[in-house]
């Protein structure tokens, strides 16, 4: 089992997700923005949380052109597992690869404690750890993680099974309460909250780590 974490500039969850994937057991490799390829063997490739490029324009806008991205794309073409973490969600719909956007707070505020997540679907490599309808609680450190998507495209992640995650409280003013999705194919998750600080018992919560022992049997698997 492989890893790659992506760095940008002003990423800072980068080694966090490392340190998470490590303890699930895959070995991990680092990649920097400017990359063209992604280090050889990859099966998963994490997109960190963090302020890439100091999050100017729009969040993870810059990010998303950066020589790397390429690379990212035609690995999840390929069928290859990513998973971005808050601003490395941001990132992922910036390019396209999941829909709608990440806006400002609804409060205006920055947002970072522990909220309630209710697990919506155990139907993905990400998730299949837990059981829908868990509750579990996760930290989040945003200011703009406010999904919002038109209503059809609402629709239609909830026919497909494809809203990973939603909060149990009001956290941002996310549409429907969403805190993550699913790509269509289901390899691609974009979540704001941070799985990867919860998931030592030095930890608020250990409720993340269900997650990182998903992916490592789902690649074990595959």
């Amino acid at each position: 089992m492989k890893a790659a974490v992506i760095v940008f500039p002003g990423s800072n969850c980068d080694r966090d997700l490392a340190v998470a994937f490590r303890g699930a057991g895959m070995d991990v490799a680092m990649a920097w923005h400017k990359d063209t390829a992604l280090p050889e063997g990859v099966d998963l490739v994490g997109v960190p949380g963090g302020f890439s490029f100091g999050d100017y324009l729009r969040c993870g806008a810059i990010a998303a052109r950066s020589p790397i991205v390429s690379a990212l794309a035609a690995h999840a073409t390929r069928g290859g597992y990513v998973l971005g973490v808050c601003n490395g969600f941001q990132v992922l719909t910036e390019t396209g690869m999941l829909p709608g956007a990440l806006m400002r707070n609804a409060g205006l505020k920055f947002v970072c404690r522990t909220v309630g997540l209710r697990v919506e679907t155990a139907e993905s490599a990400f998730t299949a750890c837990y059981a829908a309808g868990d509750e579990i609680a996760v930290p989040v450190a945003h200011h703009d993680g406010n999904y919002i998507a038109d209503r059809e495209t609402l629709a239609a992640l909830t026919a497909e099974d494809r809203i990973a995650f939603r909060y149990t409280e009001e956290v941002n003013g996310a549409t429907d309460r969403v805190a993550g999705i699913l790509s269509p194919n289901r390899r691609v998750l974009g979540l704001m909250p941070h799985p990867e600080r919860a998931v030592h018992e030095t930890h608020p919560s250990t409720d993340g780590a269900a997650m990182f022992q998903s992916l490592a049997r789902a690649l074990v698997d595959a």
